[in-house]
């Protein structure tokens, strides 16, 4: 845990300096005069020295700009919220540094009982396609959703193709847009605030006039045998070629856009026109379809009406925020405990769980949540993790359920308008992040 480290108090008497007297002897004939301390030259000279010492120490205490508390210790000498500064109300910082890996975490700790603080999952640019840093994201959002004070960087994304860099992994709901689909577990947020972590499954379909239905995807790279589903959100165009588009405008008098989970979407046919990387509009959607599927799916012409669903289990409707990243670290008790991959290997992907790299996870107890990001990939200072590491630290915070979140080159934490944790490349570009928000009515 987070303590000051201190030196022995000594408390010998000082070299040459004779006992008191008992009071019945008379006092002794006077001597010679005695300099004043402040004016012993040895003497000045160690209490600057001490001075100076004591200066040093809180420089190095304060470089992550919180003053954090820092010493060495072992997991099994992590209480919940012990060695914990405050930030600001209802949020506290610390970092451990344990020397067993070595390994230095921080921690941003948040009150859940406190109704002024509320939590954000922001895109990176506003947009699905883009990345950048999340002291950007911190600073681009709106003053009327809040005030940030603590974030994490958030899911996986595509980072290998250009064209599609940005594109979350899993599910993401921004508040309460729904602007990618889910495919992995996910952390959401209810209506009360309160987190759950679980997988979510996407059970977003097209209804065509004849009854038929399709499955489709939603904001993400619409390949030959996929349908895809694109909002205003994504960018400024699909960036598809090939197939078939079907430009929607809102029919009736039901829901549009922005889109939301759990709901039922009614779109007229505005346009039918060969997939060319179409242009979206903030009032339109665009219904792409794959080459290798024309062939099953019904001729539409303008006037049409499709019926658009985004169902999901367990049913997210109303959610303000979620998103995605995985595995789970902990859930009903249970941690990640696994140390080595399942026979077959499974790639990178698989293989990372079980090496140390930086992390960055969320969990929760009853009374508090908190964003983690572990350094790594610096020897000497802090190795990384690996998932049965981290949710075993997890469960010392006090976590009762939790979920990783990416890694690597991505991790980093931001607390007060800067970077807190010491990311092994310097603070890079991200596709979206989670924050905790003051709202915007709070004192």
């Amino acid at each position: 845990m987070s303590t000051h480290e201190t030196g022995n108090a000594d408390d010998a008497p000082a070299a040459g300096v004779p006992p008191p007297l008992p009071i019945s002897r008379p006092p002794p004939l006077p001597g010679p005069a005695r300099t004043p301390w402040f004016r012993s030259p040895p003497i000045v000279i160690g209490l600057l020295a001490i001075g100076l010492a004591a200066g040093l120490t809180l420089v190095v205490s304060g470089t992550f700009g919180t003053l954090s508390k820092r010493a060495t210790s072992s997991p099994s000498d992590i209480p919940p919220g012990g060695g914990e500064e405050v930030s600001e109300s209802g949020v506290t910082h610390r970092q451990d540094k344990i020397s067993r890996g070595p390994w230095s975490i921080h921690v941003a700790r948040v009150d859940r009982t406190r109704k002024d603080l509320t939590f954000h999952a922001p895109i990176a640019t506003a947009k699905i396609l883009g990345v950048n840093r999340i002291s950007e994201q911190a600073d681009a959002i709106p003053p009327a959703l809040g005030r940030p004070l603590a974030g994490v960087n958030g899911d996986f994304y595509e980072r290998d193709s250009h064209t599609y860099a940005g594109d979350p992994r899993g599910l993401q709901i921004v508040n309460g847009e729904l602007v990618s689909d889910p495919s992995t577990v996910c952390v959401w947020f209810d209506a009360a605030g309160d987190p759950h972590v679980d997988e979510v499954k996407g059970d977003f379909k097209v209804t065509w006039p004849d009854g038929r239905t399709t499955v489709f995807g939603l904001n993400e790279q619409r390949r030959p045998n996929m349908v895809v589903l694109y909002t205003p959100t994504y960018g400024a165009s699909t960036r598809a070629t090939g197939g078939r588009d079907l430009i929607l405008e809102k029919e009736g008098s039901g829901p549009w856009l922005p889109l939301q989970a759990g709901e039922t979407y009614r779109g007229r046919v505005r346009e039918v026109k060969g997939s060319a990387d179409t242009r979206l509009a903030d009032d339109l959607m665009v219904l792409s379809l794959g080459p290798t599927l024309l062939a099953n799916l019904p001729e539409v012409a303008p006037g049409v009406v499709l019926e658009i669903s985004t169902a999901t289990t367990p049913a997210l409707k109303g959610v303000k925020t979620a998103l995605g990243g995985g595995p789970t670290l902990i859930k009903n008790g249970r941690l990640f405990s696994a140390t080595t991959p399942a026979s077959g290997g499974g790639g990178y992907s698989e293989r990372s769980k079980y090496e140390r790299h930086p992390r960055s996870a969320v969990g929760w107890n009853d009374s508090s949540l908190f964003l983690v990001t572990v350094d790594g990939r610096q020897p000497g200072f802090s190795v990384g993790m690996t998932l049965a590491e981290l949710a075993d630290y997890m469960v010392k915070l006090g976590c009762t359920e939790g979920m990783n979140l990416d890694g690597g080159v991505s991790a980093a934490m931001w607390m007060n308008g800067r970077i807190v944790s010491d990311p092994c490349q310097g603070e890079r570009p991200v596709a979206n992040s989670l924050f905790v928000l003051r709202k915007p009515d709070a004192p």
